[in-house]
């Protein structure tokens, strides 16, 4: 698979740049929308145990090649300590119905646990091959640093709200110098991106639409994305912003739009 479509991570496997956020899907709706994604093209699933969709995840997943697909979840900010995360990690393997997970990631960070105890658990994980790869979520540079200097094991990602009214440009090259993948959360702003003027016009300019221009602001910045979507024409508008690129021009009108949210 072409990089385009792909990213390396520090510890050798590879995360899909384009994956399928389900925050605030549940039920029948969010084992269609999985579904429908699996059989569009997508490959990268992302959920989490606090968003309550991992059993119908599981459940939608089922007759698609594990191989070829990227499952992430997430450990609550409540479940950091070392047996919470032992017990976290299998409730989820087992509501996915999956022996492994290719992504896991702290949550939310918890200041009463310390990370070191947190990685230990992480790194028993990868070691009995539950996980492939940890990473965190939320993480300012700061705590981020800290996390670096406590695990034993990569830290290969780092999941947060990015944007272009919310782009931290700090953490983004901090990341980059560290070999640390960031992926953008609500990529859309939860909407707020798409009525935005310059996004409107920049999507005219290019024939695209306003999610478009995001999603792909967010890949040239060197993000992968994890829109969500509830129907099949939004799963496949997301999946448009291949094969083309903005200006360095246009990038830095919409890099201009940052608000710091």
């Amino acid at each position: 698979m072409s990089e385009q479509f792909d990213k390396e991570l520090s510890n050798g496997h590879r995360i899909p740049v384009l994956g399928l956020g389900t925050w605030h899907l549940s039920g029948s709706e969010c084992r269609y929308v999985v579904r429908k994604a699996l059989e569009l093209g997508y490959r990268h699933i992302d959920t989490a145990e606090m968003y309550g969709n991992q059993r119908e995840i599981g459940e939608a997943i089922k007759g698609f090649s594990r191989s070829k697909m990227f499952v992430t979840s997430k450990v609550w900010s409540s479940n950091l300590l070392y047996n919470d995360v032992l017990k976290a990690c299998d409730r989820t393997l087992l509501e996915l119905d999956t022996s492994y997970l290719d992504l896991y990631l702290i949550h939310w960070p918890n200041p009463s646990v310390p990370l070191k105890e947190t990685f230990k658990a992480l790194e028993e994980l990868v070691s009995e091959g539950k996980v492939r790869s940890v990473g965190v979520s939320n993480f300012d540079v700061s705590l981020l640093r800290d996390a670096l200097e406590v695990a034993g094991i990569p830290v290969t990602v780092d999941q947060v709200r990015f944007h272009p009214y919310s782009y931290e440009r700090d953490l983004i090259e901090f990341c980059k110098d560290n070999k640390v993948v960031v992926t953008a959360y609500s990529p859309l702003g939860r909407g707020s991106m798409i009525s935005d003027r310059t996004i409107w016009d920049t999507a005219a300019k290019y024939n695209k639409t306003p999610a478009q221009i995001c999603l792909r602001w967010c890949l040239q910045k060197g993000t992968v994305v994890i829109p969500k979507a509830r129907s099949e024409e939004h799963l496949k508008e997301n999946m448009g912003i291949f094969d083309w690129r903005i200006s360095e021009g246009d990038i830095e009108r919409i890099d201009s739009l940052n608000r710091n949210w």
